[in-house]
């Protein structure tokens, strides 16, 4: 019977405690990602998603810059017309487009709606499912869950783009 040495145990069971820190902070480290991402998500898609009692509309595009556009706002219904309400759009808009809007409540910022803007607020979660991917796959060395992940991060990326580039 062969017998190991009291160093060799012990040598093998840090190793095995570095192991299973890595395990469990490469886990830890892509269930941050997720849920930051799904949480900067959420700080705009609850405006797109639960639209009961939102004012509702579309904006007519004055002036475009960079990152936003500006407009005059048309209600649907019995919200109240503006004259110029805020919307940040990614994508390259022309003066004169009408694009449909929610107006965030006590303030003149308008947020797309439609699938366009569902899709495009959760655009943070996107990236954080491809940036875990990594993660799970490096550190956890599950390569088929971080190709679901990243396959999902990239779903829905390219339905924002595709959704916010039409119309």
């Amino acid at each position: 019977m062969v017998t190991r040495s009291r160093s060799r145990r012990a040598a093998e069971g840090a190793w095995g405690l570095v192991l299973l820190a890595r395990v469990v902070g490469a886990a830890l480290l892509a269930l941050l990602i997720v849920v930051s991402g799904g949480w900067d998500s959420w700080r705009t898609a609850h405006y797109v998603m639960l639209t009961k009692g939102r004012e509702h509309g579309t904006v007519t595009l004055v002036h475009c810059g960079d990152t936003d556009c500006t407009g005059p706002f048309t209600p649907d219904g019995s919200a109240t017309a503006r004259p110029r309400v805020t919307v940040g759009l990614p994508v390259r808009h022309h003066v004169g487009d009408r694009v449909p809007v929610v107006i965030k409540p006590g303030t003149d910022t308008a947020v797309r709606s439609g699938w366009g803007g569902v899709f495009f607020a959760w655009v943070p979660l996107g990236g954080a499912l491809l940036l875990a991917a990594v993660v799970v796959a490096g550190g956890l060395r599950m390569r088929r869950t971080a190709w679901t992940l990243a396959v999902l991060g990239a779903a829905l990326l390219g339905a924002a783009f595709l959704t916010l580039s039409t119309g």
